[in-house]
C-alpha cells in the first residue's frame, strides 16, 4: 500500500511539475536577465544609460514577478525527488528480514533447537 501512495503522489507533483514547468523557465530566465542587466547597469557610465537598464530590469521584474507561482512547480520538483528517494529505500531494504521473525515455521525450529539441547 506504501508503495501504492508514493505513485500516486509522485504521479501527482510529475503533473504539476509538468504544468509549471514553463512559468518555471521563463522565471530561470527573468533572474538570469536580471544578473545580466544589473551588471551591465553597474559598468555604464552615463546617465541615460543607468535610466535605459533601470527601465530594461523593471520590465524583466515584471516578468519575473507574473511567474512566481512557478515555486510550486520547484516545491513539486523537490516532493518528486523525496518520493524517489523514499521509494529506493524502501528497494535497499532485504525483503526476507520481517519474514525470518514472523514465520511460525522458523521460530518453531529454532525453539525446537533449543529444546533438544
Amino acid at each position: 500500500m506504501k508503495k501504492f501512495m508514493l505513485f500516486v503522489g509522485g504521479l501527482i507533483a510529475f503533473f504539476i511539475l509538468l504544468a509549471n514547468l514553463g512559468p518555471m523557465i521563463l522565471l530561470g530566465l527573468s533572474v538570469w536577465l536580471l544578473y545580466v542587466i544589473f551588471k551591465k547597469f553597474v559598468k555604464s557610465d552615463s546617465t541615460a544609460g543607468k535610466v535605459g537598464w533601470v527601465i530594461a530590469g523593471l520590465i524583466v521584474l515584471s516578468i519575473g514577478l507574473s511567474n512566481i507561482y512557478a515555486v510550486i512547480g520547484v516545491a513539486a520538483a523537490y516532493g518528486l525527488y523525496l518520493i524517489y528517494k523514499s521509494w529506493k529505500e524502501d528497494d535497499a531494504q532485504p525483503a526476507g528480514q520481517f519474514v525470518e521473525d514472523n514465520d511460525p515455521f522458523q521460530n518453531f525450529e529454532r525453539q525446537w533447537a533449543e529444546i533438544n539441547r
